[in-house]
């Protein structure tokens, strides 16, 4: 696994597609530098990109902070089948049901609900388009489900209705930036896909 920073206080590492954020990339860190690796934030198992673990309970509480006062910068790629507007600034109410894992819009606010907001730039269009987002909130498959609900799925992703081949979502954590230790920390990586 590929790790573009490491201090006695953090890692910053790129997660393949296919390990559980949690357990299996902490492992593999573990293997790679030792040490303890703390969780602050997740992707699914299914997306890859550009994670951040802490390696002290005290960092790892500060990410947190960091984190729950929405100080922490998240972008993603993602490649979509269609062609969004140029741009968009999207607030949707989401539904997860857990018994499924599977999330939904819903047009009004009951137990459970949550708002999501994620903003937008379409960088290529076409019959799939490539898009860059800036995520405000950080809701399970919030954006798959914010894009599939206007009939923009990502490429890859069955579970919210793409018809292709890929065997994943074509979807990646390509920057992170958060203040930290008096400093601004900010890393970028795009995926192999990205054209």
């Amino acid at each position: 696994m590929e790790i573009l920073y490491c201090s006695e206080a953090l890692i910053l590492c790129c997660k393949p597609v296919g390990l559980d954020s949690e357990k299996e990339v902490p492992a593999q860190l573990h293997r790679q530098a030792g040490g303890t690796f703390y969780p602050v934030h997740r992707l699914d198992q299914n997306v890859g990109g550009l994670m951040v673990y802490a390696r002290t309970k005290e960092a790892a509480a500060e990410l947190s902070r960091v984190i729950a006062s929405g100080e922490m910068e998240k972008e993603y790629v993602a490649l979509v089948h269609g062609t969004p507007p140029e741009q968009g600034d999207w607030t949707d109410l989401l539904f997860k049901d857990a018994r499924r894992n599977k999330v939904f819009v819903v047009n009004r606010p009951r137990s459970g609900v949550k708002e999501a907001r994620l903003e937008f730039k379409t960088l290529h269009a076409g019959k799939e388009s490539l898009v860059r987002i800036r995520l405000h909130t950080g809701r399970s498959h919030q954006i798959r489900v914010q894009f599939a609900s206007r009939g923009f799925p990502l490429v890859g992703d069955h579970k919210y209705g793409a018809r292709d081949s890929s065997p994943a979502p074509m979807l990646y954590s390509c920057k992170l930036a958060f203040p930290f230790g008096g400093k601004v920390m900010s890393f970028e990586k795009l995926p192999d896909w990205v054209i």
